[in-house]
């Protein structure tokens, strides 16, 4: 039997409680009471919370489709592709055999770098911040530190073998950016 907190009554059912905290005691009733006992303590509005987290997950839909789409996502700082436009020479020799860049799976399967027009001796980049391990990426060759890796083979310099990863002639990281001019020489033989 439910008992009112305000005169100490005893109740048959716990309606008719909250009738009787609604006849005798509504004015002294809290918040919670009186939603309870049907008071008015909705504002009969629609449900702002609902509403809200919609409105933060559209938000938050639309800055993650501008972020993968339209800024480029996950390339790094490399840019948009159309943002400049350089070449440059390229030779990668793997154990003995010269990649030939001519063949079709080398032309223009990234708009950002490629090879175009049949030709494997020049390396064509359409956007800024290409680095020298991105343009290979597209490619199919993985460049490391001090390591290619070539249809499926990771050659490591000093496992038994030596690679050669230069730009111009020098030693570089594969996060060297391209730049007009430059040369790319990749080479793995065996130590």
């Amino acid at each position: 039997m439910p008992e009112c907190d305000y005169c100490g009554a005893t109740h048959e059912s716990e309606t008719a409680h909250l009738e009787h905290l609604e006849a005798e005691h509504y004015d002294a009733l809290g918040p919670i009471d009186k939603r309870r006992v049907g008071g008015d303590g909705d504002d009969g509005g629609f449900p702002t919370g609902p509403i809200a987290i919609g409105v933060v997950l559209l938000a938050a839909t639309g800055i993650v489709g501008y972020v993968v789409f339209v800024a480029g996502g996950s390339s790094g700082g490399i840019g948009q592709a159309g943002s400049a436009h350089y070449h440059g020479g390229i030779e990668v020799t793997i154990t003995g055999d010269t990649v030939d860049f001519s063949q079709p799976q080398y032309q223009v399967q990234d708009r950002r770098f490629h090879f175009e027009g049949g030709d494997g001796s020049e390396w064509h980049a359409h956007a800024t911040g290409v680095t020298l391990e991105y343009g290979m990426s597209t490619l199919g060759i993985g460049v490391g530190e001090n390591s290619v890796t070539f249809n499926g083979t990771e050659y490591v310099d000093g496992e038994g073998y030596e690679v050669i990863i230069q730009v111009n002639g020098e030693d570089v990281s594969p996060g060297y950016v391209l730049t007009d001019g430059d040369d790319i020489r990749i080479v793995v033989r065996e130590a």
